[in-house]
């Protein structure tokens, strides 16, 4: 009687427990939830930045924090490994929804991608240009790329709270805008904010890239194994002058989006090594001699998903509610004693952030994807209306973590840089409010002109 009592009460913890971790994973890929997280760890920065234990934060980030092994060691603060490391895994993700658009997403079809392509060059080239008008003095230029990001994770959380209302192709043209709006950001940190290229730095990138492709070509599937080339290709990115997050968009675009190829199908691996655990668990065979079956198992199962998915998959929630919250507290905290608006030069570049993320964003959106359709070289997609791409443009102008990202890139000067920070934390509030009230606008007057129910 205890026994079967024990195996009642353990058999309903386990499936309690299985509830548990399926809701926890359903609640760690929710968009709208991880925007929040974001934007509380902005919010603790910028209330830290600005209390009594201001210090407290920025000695935080200054700590230098040493790696070394035998004789080398590598000595930086806090805020570059967060920055120039953490930020890494991030563009890995980011580089992998690239591959993945490519291949069979939005991006994967000329006439269906060159809708969001002008959407995103109008929202790239609108903001730069109003940032220059109001900014073209030497110190102040250099920030021009600042209003031209978007911030996927916030803009797709706010689209998220708006409900089910809101057309699905809507939100597939504003994850492609955002995407290529990665794309331009990706480029710009590349060409415009990389210092001199050293020859030599160059060649130890290339030799981790050699180093992944010897990999793939092996047919080594586990994401461990890429860890030391993708260090070596940080490194030499690092030592050319070339930005190191880098780094992870290049390791993200190599990464296969097709299931990897064995010696035979992954579908008959798995087959052969099921019927193998089952004729041996028939002959009762002790537990160690399944363990070659269950290890070929689970490479079959492993090998069933294409690893640009399976990896992004697995580091989604990492980066979610790890990487970008960390950058946003490293970052965010924005002292406001610190931004001398009695400067000309940090109140246009304050304004200018402001005006070209919430005016210049929409105005560039909206204005490109008018002219494509008028000249006729696209459409609007299904279900999207002209006030859902006001929407999108306005949603766009949440610059947030990649604005906040080139700001420290662009200044030197960190008056200017705090003012640019700023700029970016206000419009990105501002476009999300906007977004938001227009939205469910949009959403009320959807469910006043259905059909109601017979």
């Amino acid at each position: 009687m205890p026994s079967r009592l024990y195996r009642r009460t353990s058999a309903r913890a386990r499936l309690a427990t299985e509830r548990a971790f399926h809701a926890a994973e359903r609640f760690l890929h929710i968009e709208a939830v991880s925007g929040l997280v974001l934007l509380a760890a902005a919010a603790i920065a910028l209330i830290w930045a600005n209390s009594p234990y201001a210090q407290s934060y920025h000695d935080l980030w200054h700590t230098p924090l040493s790696f070394g092994l035998g004789g080398f060691t590598v000595s930086q603060s806090l805020h570059f490994w967060v920055n120039d490391a953490l930020m890494t895994v991030f563009f890995l993700v980011v580089g992998m929804e690239i591959r993945r658009e490519i291949h069979e997403g939005a991006l994967s079809r000329l006439r269906a991608a060159v809708l969001p392509m002008a959407a995103a060059v109008g929202g790239v080239a609108v903001p730069a240009l109003i940032y220059v008008s109001l900014n073209s003095a030497p110190g102040q230029i250099e920030g021009w790329a600042v209003p031209t990001a978007t911030d996927i994770a916030f803009a797709v959380g706010v689209l998220a709270i708006l409900g089910r209302s809101i057309p699905s192709n809507l939100r597939v043209f504003l994850l492609a805008l955002a995407i290529i709006d990665d794309i331009a950001a990706i480029l710009i940190i590349a060409l415009f904010y990389s210092g001199g290229i050293d020859p030599a730095g160059l060649l130890v990138g290339l030799a981790g890239i050699v180093m992944v492709v010897a990999l793939q070509l092996a047919g080594i599937g586990s994401a461990w194994a890429y860890i030391v080339p993708g260090a070596v290709l940080w490194i030499g990115l690092l030592q050319a002058g070339a930005h190191p997050t880098l780094a992870g968009v290049m390791l993200g675009m190599l990464t296969p989006v097709v299931p990897g190829r064995g010696r035979e199908p992954a579908l008959h691996a798995a087959e052969r090594a099921l019927d193998d655990i089952r004729g041996k668990a028939a002959r009762s065979a002790d537990a160690a001699s399944l363990l070659p079956a269950l290890r070929r198992l689970a490479i079959a199962q492993r090998e069933m998903t294409p690893p640009v998915t399976r990896v992004q998959m697995v580091l989604h929630p990492w980066v979610a509610y790890g990487v970008m919250p960390i950058f946003a507290l490293a970052n965010a905290g924005v002292s406001l004693d610190g931004v001398d608006f009695g400067r000309a030069d940090a109140f246009a570049v304050t304004a200018g952030v402001v005006v070209a993320l919430v005016i210049g964003k929409p105005l560039g959106v909206v204005a490109a994807s008018w002219l494509v359709v008028r000249a006729g070289w696209g459409s609007l997609p299904p279900g999207v209306s002209w006030a859902g791409v006001l929407l999108v443009g306005l949603l766009a102008g949440i610059g947030f973590t990649m604005s906040i990202f080139i700001a420290t890139l662009a200044f030197a000067d960190p008056a200017l840089l705090g003012a640019a920070k700023l700029g970016v934390l206000i419009a990105s509030l501002a476009a999300a409010g906007l977004g938001l009230a227009f939205g469910l606008r949009l959403t009320r007057r959807a469910r006043a002109l259905a059909p109601s129910p017979s």
